[in-house]
């Protein structure tokens, strides 16, 4: 006899788990739905009803609850009531002797801060420390933002104050209503310190942090109160210089009205309102000097000390090299077909190539010990390594080492290039952790292809897209834009005419660089070559001098990199 099947009528089996529930369970079940649609006194009915049927309330039920009434308050329809069922759903919630969690915080810090009580959101923050519990920068932005719309700013800075002591970071919302806030305030110094701190926090910036910026520095008074100090040109130089290029930190330039204008930036970095040229931003001394110590650490854990610590004395005697050659990575690029092998004519043509682009200066090449032998054993090939081993270009690397460990330092303590097209992102190098690795290989990776066999190098780009602060005391900032054309992205250049004579008299002649008076549209500014790129060092000017590329996009290809001998 055949067993009746109940797969065709879901509803009946949905229904019989739904009512197997226990109370709690379909009061959460129910708030969530609520919550999910916005229905804010559906959600009050179904609590006032749980209340009087007096089913068991957790953690869970009061968070969805709060969480509804901080999202409807700011329906100003909905606000008053939101913001009084909001705060007795929280006292409730206390009076059970249910802990709160960063999320109820959050939530009852959101309902405060919707009725404009900045110091309670703040008290609130302050308590989680009772419970044990660590607040997120979410929890501290409703008192932040409140007492910055307030123009309450000594209360802002104590919030941001206690951000800091969390150990957690500022992002651009929370920089650019503190760095308004300061502006508002006629705080001066406060819109340097932010305007640095949204340097360091982010590539470039929203169109509405843009607005902030645009309108501080337009209005009328902008530059009362804070004139800037006045330098020796060497001074600022080496600043920029010891900072890796893009910023000197030192204060306001210059004196005088600020201009700002939007505009674009050629591709070899001259900005198109005020003829300036932007630079091509490294890490810092500090960061390159951690960088390499983090490599170093790392790689002693993993090679032979001995070894490694032998090649790094080796690297303190012989640092005049401007470019690192990982020789493995080039030399199997695409050879992954039947005759494919060791392309020592890819490696050749690479090493020439940087040779001349180089002023005649040999790269480093880094080689394993195993494929150097191979190599020498073949009577077509000896003749060209010896070559390499007798100028004193050619490191091997030892048996049993991983040579991405002496590519990386060699290039990381040297400060110069590094031709390879790994990108880096193995285990080994996620060990790093370094939040300026990506910088680095934007600055000094070299990346190659060898389309029909010719060889095409992808230079560092010319210029860095990032908030540039200049020694002549003007300021870049780039606006986000949609897509990669870089060509496409708008900028605004931010100069004044007491930061620097010369630039002074540019600007004054000129009224916007978005109709076709700017720098860029005048063939005979264009090319003067008055404005140099700021180096990070001498040994990243020469790379800046000498390998300059095209612009057209080249596609990364990463061949194989491994070299580990048996």
């Amino acid at each position: 006899m055949a067993t009746p099947s109940h797969k065709g009528n879901p509803t009946n089996s949905t229904k019989r788990k739904k009512n197997h529930k226990n109370p709690e369970a379909n009061f959460l079940y129910e708030l969530n739905s609520c919550s999910k649609s916005k229905d804010l006194e559906a959600a009050i009915s179904l609590y006032e009803s749980a209340i009087s049927n007096k089913t068991r309330l957790n953690q869970h039920h009061f968070n969805t609850l709060l969480y509804l009434c901080s999202t409807i308050s700011t329906d100003p329809e909905s606000k008053s009531l939101a913001l009084t069922y909001g705060f007795r759903v929280f006292d409730h919630m206390i009076t059970l002797n249910i802990h709160p969690n960063e999320a109820s915080i959050t939530a009852i810090a959101r309902l405060a801060a919707a009725k404009g009580d900045g110091d309670y959101a703040f008290e609130m923050i302050k308590k989680l420390g009772d419970y044990r519990v660590l607040p997120r920068l979410r929890t501290y932005e409703p008192a932040l933002f409140c007492f910055c719309q307030k123009l309450e700013a000594e209360k802002a800075y104590e919030v941001e104050a206690d951000i800091n002591k969390m150990g957690l970071s500022l992002e651009e919302p929370q920089i650019a209503a503190l760095l308004k806030l300061s502006a508002e305030t006629g705080r001066g110094e406060g819109v340097y310190e932010y305007l640095q701190k949204l340097r360091r926090g982010v590539r470039w910036v929203s169109e509405e942090t843009g607005k902030v910026l645009e309108d501080w520095f337009s209005r009328e008074g902008s530059e009362v109160g804070f004139e800037g100090a006045t330098y020796e040109v060497s001074f600022v130089k080496e600043a920029v210089l010891r900072n890796g290029g893009g910023w000197h930190g030192l204060g306001w330039i210059g004196k005088g009205k600020w201009v700002v204008r939007k505009g674009k930036v050629e591709p070899n970095g001259r900005c198109c309102c005020c003829g300036e040229r932007l630079g091509c931003v490294d890490i810092d001394d500090v960061e390159t000097e951690k960088f390499a110590q983090s490599v170093a650490g790392l790689a002693m854990e993993r090679e032979v000390k001995a070894n490694f610590r032998e090649f790094q004395e080796w690297l303190e005697q012989n640092a005049d090299y401007e470019a690192i050659v990982d020789g493995a990575n080039i030399g199997l690029y695409q050879q992954n077909f039947a005759e494919g092998g060791f392309s020592i004519l890819q490696l050749d043509a690479v090493i020439k190539e940087m040779y001349g682009r180089s002023g005649n200066k040999w790269p480093l090449i880094i080689l394993h010990n195993k494929r150097v032998r191979a190599l020498l054993e073949n009577p077509s090939y000896r003749k060209l390594v010896e070559e390499w081993m007798n100028n004193g270009f050619l490191y091997t690397t030892p048996h049993g080492s991983n040579d991405d460990w002496y590519w990386l330092y060699a290039a990381v303590k040297l400060r110069c290039l590094l031709v390879t097209n790994d990108e880096m992102r193995d285990h080994i190098f996620e060990l790093l952790g370094s939040s300026f690795f990506l910088k680095w290989k934007e600055r000094h990776q070299v990346r190659y292809t060898f389309p029909k066999g010719i060889l095409k190098l992808q230079m560092p780009p010319s210029y860095s897209v990032v908030i540039q602060e200049s020694e002549k005391g003007s300021w870049h900032v780039p606006i986000v834009c949609d897509g990669n054309e870089e060509s496409a992205r708008t900028w605004l250049c931010i100069t004044r005419p007491g930061a620097c004579e010369d630039l002074g008299k540019t600007a004054s002649n000129i009224e916007t660089c978005e109709n076709g008076n700017g720098p860029c549209c005048k063939s005979e500014m264009s090319n003067t070559g008055d404005f140099e790129i700021l180096p990070s060092d001498n040994r990243n000017q020469a790379s800046q001098d000498f390998f300059q590329m095209s612009y057209a996009e080249t596609p990364s290809i990463t061949g194989k990199r491994k070299e580990r001998s048996p």
